[in-house]
């Protein structure tokens, strides 16, 4: 298969899965991973798409969501170290809200494997999130699901989900956001989803928010949060110098975890 041909078949899954993953890519096609790397470079140059680590999202960010079973697989050395930074701001026995998106649910992965899960209540809008807590061999973790209309994301969004968020009240809710815009805040391209978000926000005494340095990049349509409500943000890294010291001037508290390396990839000659 040539250049081109390759270059459209990327395209073409990007849209319709929003997402791409070298790896992924690299396998389909029978190509080494730099050779896809090279396709995704050129693309990018022409504007076609926006280069991320480990792969590519389409350029069209704010209306589009791609589906989490993509979106999972992208990043995941990024939401690794997030999510272990994250896991320190639970207590046993808190009452604690997880929000929908793949960072959301690596961050409710590691929880559950660690000794802050002891005792804990859980209130999500998330499928995927709700699920892990169902597997969970110890009962000792209650999982409150929002009920509503499933996303892209695998979240529950709507009035049924806001009806039930507004009848409750957590410690600390933990959210994921799709970009980050200095100095408006936090964006999601789905307003039904940045609604319920609020509404998870409105019952908390702590919103902290958990997204990889890639997203001050991006731009959505719909503004869920403002920096000056909104307690802490844990990002990677990654993020470069300049923004972090802007971010730090409009929030409380600025984390960066320090990112967890992933495996080189075999690449064939």
């Amino acid at each position: 298969m040539i250049s081109s041909q390759r270059q459209h078949l990327i395209l073409s899954r990007l849209r319709t899965r929003g997402a791409v993953r070298i790896t992924a890519l690299s396998k389909e096609l029978g190509v080494s991973a730099m050779t896809i790397r090279r396709d995704i470079a050129e693309l990018a140059d022409k504007g076609l798409l926006k280069r991320v680590h480990g792969g590519a999202v389409t350029t069209s960010t704010l209306l589009s969501e791609p589906l989490f079973s993509v979106k999972s697989q992208m990043d995941i050395g990024l939401k690794d170290a997030i999510a272990q930074e994250a896991v320190k701001y639970v207590a046993p026995g808190d009452v604690i809200a997880i929000g929908g998106g793949t960072t959301a649910y690596v961050f409710a992965q590691h929880l559950l494997e660690s000794q802050q899960a002891s005792g804990i209540t859980i209130l999500t809008n998330s499928i995927p999130v709700a699920e892990l807590v169902q597997a969970l061999e110890s009962k000792d973790v209650e999982v409150i699901v929002t009920g509503g209309v499933t996303t892209r994301s695998n979240s529950l969004v709507g009035p049924i989900a806001d009806k039930v968020i507004a009848s409750l009240r957590v410690n600390t809710v933990f959210l994921g956001t799709h970009s980050v815009s200095i100095p408006r805040g936090f964006l999601m391209p789905n307003s039904l989803e940045a609604a319920t978000d609020m509404a998870m926000m409105s019952i908390a005494d702590r919103t902290i928010i958990l997204t990889d340095h890639t997203k001050w990049s991006c731009t959505s349509l719909s503004l869920f949060a403002r920096f000056d409500q909104v307690e802490t943000v844990i990002t990677d890294d990654g993020l470069d110098p300049d923004t972090a010291a802007k971010t730090k001037e409009l929030v409380n508290e600025l984390v960066l975890a320090e990112q967890v390396e992933p495996a080189q990839e075999s690449e064939q000659k």
